[in-house]
């Protein structure tokens, strides 16, 4: 009978089990790698190939033709991609600074207005004032339109992750709190100090969140956003691919010698995908660990 590495017996059952086991794990992974792949590869594959022979794992007729449209302005892609990465990481720091703030302050015993401020916060998760308002609260009086600022702000706080942070806090032990300030420790200094170290699972967890968000908004730019040095990677992509969408109808209304193949607006749309997410794709196993224990916590605790 064989034995695991801490010298425990193995019986057949349990290596039956774990082959088993090991096999689903393996066969769901590859379900959840193979539209990537497809991805990927269709961004390498000609525009003619994919209305022929449709997507396959590997690209019979290899093409850097939509990346090269892509990359066509290569200063305006990296500027975009400044522009995404700068609020990305600005905009993530900044919001779990405020969410960590407000999930501490809701939790703390000795706040007695926290069951009107947890409902005055809450409340915002059932009602909104709507599109309009919004608006123009951001353009008449905070004028933020055309600033840089615009795709942070908007974004700043979202109700549901100081939710989850303010059940997250209470498993923190009250007693370190407590001794922290017969030691004569500040707010600020047993927060940053004592407080911040025991949640770092939900804020990896919430920034992992808060970060997708940042990095995947377009609408902001879209209604906020006319100068088109600040316009961030998403919108930028959707600008480009409607600017080839416009072009490929236009030019074969006007002309039956140009195909819609010569366009490439689905290898594009691929292209534009591996552009997009590759980086936070990149991000995500460094962050993996904490997850689970982030969410479960935070979501369970009442």
């Amino acid at each position: 009978m064989k034995r695991n590495r801490n010298g425990v017996a193995i019986s057949r059952d349990r290596k039956a089990f774990n082959a088993i086991a090991y096999a689903f794990i393996i066969f769901v992974t590859v379900l959840c790698l193979l539209p990537f792949w497809l991805v990927v590869i269709g961004s390498f594959t000609a525009e003619s190939e994919i209305f022929s022979r449709g997507y396959s794992l590997w690209p019979h007729e290899f093409s850097m033709e939509a990346y090269e449209l892509a990359f066509r302005y290569p200063d305006r892609v990296f500027r975009a991609y400044g522009i995404t990465v700068s609020t990305t990481v600005l905009g993530t720091f900044l919001s779990l600074l405020m969410t960590s703030l407000c999930g501490y302050a809701l939790q703390r015993d000795d706040f007695k207005s926290r069951g009107f401020f947890t409902m005055f916060v809450f409340f915002t998760m059932l009602f909104s004032g709507g599109l309009v308002p919004w608006y123009l609260l951001i353009t008449n009086y905070l004028h933020l339109k055309d600033t840089y600022w615009v795709m942070i702000l908007t974004q700043l706080c979202n109700v549901y992750f100081i939710i989850l942070m303010k059940n997250f806090m209470k498993t923190v032990p009250k007693a370190l709190i407590e001794a922290a300030k017969i030691d004569g420790a500040g707010e600020f200094y047993t927060f940053f100090r004592i407080v911040l170290p025991l949640v770092k699972p939900a804020l990896a967890s919430i920034g992992m969140f808060v970060a997708l968000n940042y990095w995947n908004e377009w609408r902001t730019g879209m209604l906020f956003l006319q100068d088109d040095t600040l316009f961030p990677l998403q919108y930028y992509l959707y600008r480009l691919l409607n600017s080839v969408e416009f072009l490929k109808n236009a030019t074969t209304a006007m002309s039956s010698n140009i195909s819609s193949m010569d366009f490439p607006s689905e290898s594009l749309k691929l292209a534009m995908t591996v552009i997009a997410t590759g980086p936070i794709v990149c991000l995500y196993p460094f962050l993996q660990k904490y997850f689970v224990k982030g969410i479960t916590i935070g979501a369970v605790k009442g």
